[in-house]
């Protein structure tokens, strides 16, 4: 293991035991920089195999990280110590669609049959973009990153079905070529963009009105970048109206220990 990569371990462990110990409750965005965070969905193992199914048929909005074992809370290749229970800063507890809670742990909600998936998340490439000094709105305004469904149909499996959900970044026309150059480099994270301009191409009739996050202001001189979301594995679970399903809270994601291709060393 590297340097950086035991750094990187450091890191996230760091910031797991503050999160399970109660000492940070707030988006994930920023803390552990350099590693990799995941969007989580938790449901029952009887639908597990058509939600990875799903998943791969959409690895560009619905990346793979890992996978758990039934009833099993531990991720081990993201990281050896976290326990999915308990180190998310906040959940999302659904039935049949709807929110039934918002708790900070999982203990009062965990069976045996409950299975983990961790997929890619844009927050991990963003490090990259700003190291490259390409300012990012909603990071400058302190917001959610805007996100938007789209017209474009994902591939179904059992239940399983939706359009694609997107986020967008507006950016220069040279910012958003390095963009393009830099994200394609991350297809674990969502990789390249899906779509630049012209928002009502894939469906979206106002940019300053996401479905999720918050709006942002993309000026004269800018394109709005559009990349494949986490958000979409999300939806269409929802859509499937699962008899249980357990989602990280907006912003509040999975932190690892996987490195970020390509980031810098210097941590903090």
């Amino acid at each position: 293991m590297s340097g950086m990569d035991e750094r990187g371990v450091e890191a996230g462990r760091r910031e797991r035991r503050r999160i399970r110990e109660g000492g940070f409750v707030g988006p994930t965005a920023g803390l552990a920089p350099g590693n990799v965070q995941a969007n989580l969905v938790i449901l029952p193992q009887a639908l597990a195999h058509d939600f990875l199914r799903f998943a791969q048929a959409n690895p560009k909005p619905c990346p793979v990280l890992a996978v758990s074992e039934p009833g099993d809370p531990r991720l081990p290749g993201l990281g050896e110590d976290l326990d999915i229970r308990t180190d998310l800063p906040r959940y999302r507890v659904w039935r049949r669609g709807e929110l039934i809670d918002e708790p900070t742990e999982l203990r009062d909600f965990w069976r045996d049959d409950l299975v983990s998936f961790a997929l890619g998340c844009s927050f991990s490439f963003e490090t990259a973009l700003v190291e490259d000094g390409i300012e990012l709105r909603h990071i400058t305004l302190g917001t959610n990153v805007p996100m938007y469904r789209t017209n474009l149909p994902c591939a179904a499996a059992g239940p399983f079905h939706g359009p694609l959900v997107v986020s967008m970044r507006p950016l220069k026309p040279a910012d958003a070529i390095r963009a393009v150059q830099i994200t394609s480099r991350f297809p674990s994270v969502h990789g390249a963009p899906v779509h630049l301009g012209l928002p009502a191409a894939i469906g979206i009739e106002d940019i300053a009105k996401p479905d999720y996050g918050d709006a942002v202001p993309v000026h004269a001189d800018e394109l709005p970048v559009f990349w494949a979301c986490g958000a979409t594995a999300q939806l269409a679970a929802l859509e499937a109206k699962l008899p249980l399903l357990i989602t990280h809270h907006k912003a509040h994601m999975v932190l690892t220990d996987l490195p970020i291709p390509g980031a810098r060393e210097e941590r903090t």
